[in-house]
């Protein structure tokens, strides 16, 4: 086996060399991620095909391409707390104005909150049109499910109700959520922030000395911290080839065309989810083409990486380089998205799964009585959802929970839970970035020049930063 594993290996190494290569050769940033994740693919699949699903050598050589895949989104997760602190302090520093601070937080997260509703809506639909039920499921599977897969998860979801969840947002100990430690830490970081940067402005006239002593502080803070996350997000590439490669060699087709209904219905609704973005852009007045072609790196990271959390430094780079969205926007957005209104993980999926689990307590699910509440459910609950794998399950405990229905059912989609996720995670940081650039657009922020130009990320070295502008 050990020799399998090498020759894998440098498949693999051959690959990663053939991606640096186009990066010496100066290859944009999007054709070098579409690379990977098709090159991930290719080597996914053959690896599957030349030694079957589950097969040892396929575990022992995902834990090598784990350094590289896993090692990458560590990365980008390292930079998440510094990047939001820092843009966030620096957009109040700039602003000086409470007023248009609330106006972008209403209007990002109202967007956020309000095309999660809409998700709720459209996975509905879906499970409506594909006859999605989870009636004929046996007993003994929903205790499978409740003893693998739920246990002490279940008793969580009860457990946080909707004030719980505002009052977890309150950073009690900042230096905690700076960690990374809670699941709203995130939230809670960008509160503090939003409390230093007023603090901030409020001496700016009583003792203007001070005040631009740490102006420059937080100007020198924010340069050094986001040339490291250029430096991180010249990785991309290798990240997304070896994330790839993990997930399509350890996917089980088996299972996939057990529940293809369920699949299929799935990213039916995500599409048309993603469609209802793209209409919200175009009615924005901007070119929903150039838009997708714009964002489209980013969202092939967060279907490989399943985590939108991770996918923040990218996203505000994208915001920022790409879209012409002024930072604060972009990191206000790009925080909050990871965390509240998740229109996959928090949106589409409880919906559908409470549409499912319905009928096998005697519940019909397309009644106004039962899609009401649901939606209502859905919508609120969608606060607080942390933006890492396994989110999508935590919002379905507490819609199943609200709604009394069965939770043990939820675990009976565990083994096509990854293949869900991507689609999901994708569509989360799809959300984020349009709530981002329709806050920035309805503000009148939105630098057009930038928006329309042909520009690619600069993560690149200093002489290709400013080609790629």
């Amino acid at each position: 086996m050990a020799i399998n594993v090498i020759l894998n290996l440098l498949a693999a190494l051959a690959v990663l060399a053939f991606l640096y290569r186009q990066q010496r050769r100066h290859a944009s940033f999007s054709v070098r991620v579409f690379s990977g994740l098709g090159l991930g693919i290719v080597l996914g699949a053959g690896l599957q095909a030349v030694y079957g699903a589950g097969a040892p050598v396929l575990a022992a050589t995902g834990e090598y391409l784990d350094i590289v895949g896993s090692g990458y989104v560590k990365l980008l997760q390292m930079v998440i707390m510094p990047l939001i602190m820092v843009s966030i302090i620096s957009a109040v520093l700039k602003l000086k104005n409470a007023r248009s601070l609330g106006k972008i937080s209403a209007l990002t997260i109202g967007t956020l909150m309000l095309t999660t509703l809409v998700a709720a809506g459209i996975g509905i639909l879906m499970a409506k049109l594909f006859g999605l039920t989870a009636v004929g499921l046996t007993a003994s599977a929903a205790e499978v499910a409740r003893g693998t897969y739920l246990q002490g998860s279940v008793a969580t979801a009860k457990a946080i109700s909707l004030p719980g969840m505002l009052l977890s947002f309150i950073p009690a100990n900042p230096f905690l959520d700076l960690t990374g430690g809670r699941k709203t830490s995130t939230i809670a970081v960008v509160i503090f922030s939003l409390f230093i940067g007023v603090a901030a402005t409020g001496i700016h006239a009583k003792q203007p000395a001070v005040f631009a002593s740490f102006e420059q502080f937080v100007k020198v803070a924010h340069a050094i911290v986001m040339r490291i996350v250029t430096l991180v997000l010249r990785l991309t590439p290798y990240g997304v080839f070896a994330l790839m490669a993990q997930v399509v060699s350890s996917s089980s087709y088996a299972d996939i065309l057990k529940l293809i209904s369920f699949v299929l219905a799935s990213y039916s609704a995500l599409a048309l989810m993603f469609g209802v973005h793209l209409a919200l852009i175009a009615g924005a007045g901007l070119n929903p083409l150039r838009y997708l072609k714009k964002i489209l790196p980013v969202l092939s990271f967060a279907f490989t990486s399943r985590t939108s959390a991770g996918s923040i430094p990218l996203s505000v780079q994208t915001q920022t380089q790409r879209l012409g969205t002024p930072e604060g926007i972009a990191n206000f957005a790009a925080s909050f998205g990871s965390t509240i209104g998740q229109n996959g993980c928090a949106g589409i999926y409880p919906a559908m799964l409470a549409v499912m689990i319905a009928p096998t307590v005697g519940v019909d699910p397309f009644t106004l009585a039962f899609i009401g509440p649901l939606l209502a459910i859905v919508t609120i609950g969608s606060v607080g959802v942390a933006g890492v794998g396994g989110g999508a399950t935590f919002a379905a405990l507490i819609v199943l929970s609200a709604l009394d229905l069965p939770v043990a059912l939820a675990g009976l989609l565990i083994s096509i839970e990854p293949l869900i996720d991507m689609g999901r995670t994708a569509l989360n940081v799809s959300g984020s970035i349009t709530a981002g650039t329709l806050t920035s657009r309805a503000l009148g922020e939105t630098d057009m020049a930038v928006f329309n130009a042909d520009a690619e990320l600069s993560v690149d070295s200093e002489g290709d930063a400013s080609r790629a502008a």
